[in-house]
């Protein structure tokens, strides 16, 4: 399904690329274009990624954003519902991002989440180098154990 929308908004704009790999990102940005990932060749064959329901769009953006070695992810979500006060655990308990997410989010990766509210003014942020909706904290997590 995420391919074939993908396919839906490529036909959008001609100034929008379709993108199936890093590489082709890449590319469609060297050019000045907008890569719209088709993820099915790259995430499909990616054994980083658990082939389980509780994988949708918002883990393999956050895998994609360690890929592409991004310092920001940014979703925008069909919902409000959300808080600064807000953890990723509790958005996944309330399904705003799936159960995956969190064990998907890089270390170091800012995480910011818009909704509808923050649409009009979406377009401004963007081009002037900023992001709508709001920050959320990224989890604590455990050092682990060498060995």
């Amino acid at each position: 399904a995420m391919e074939q929308f993908g396919q839906v908004i490529l036909d959008r704009d001609e100034r929008l690329a379709p993108a199936r790999s890093l590489e082709e990102m890449v590319r469609a940005l060297d050019e000045g274009r907008v890569p719209v990932w088709l993820p099915s060749s790259l995430a499909l064959s990616a054994p980083d990624i658990p082939a389980s329901w509780d994988i949708t769009s918002d883990s393999l953006a956050a895998w994609l954003a360690g890929k592409l070695g991004a310092n920001t992810l940014l979703l925008i979500k069909q919902t409000g519902a959300f808080f600064g006060s807000d953890t990723i655990d509790g958005l996944a308990v309330r399904g705003i991002v799936d159960a995956g997410f969190a064990a998907m989010l890089p270390d170091g990766v800012d995480f910011h989440l818009a909704g509808p509210k923050d649409a009009a003014e979406a377009g401004a942020l963007l081009a002037s180098g900023n992001l709508p909706g709001i920050r959320i904290a990224a989890p604590i997590r455990s050092a682990r154990k060498a060995g």
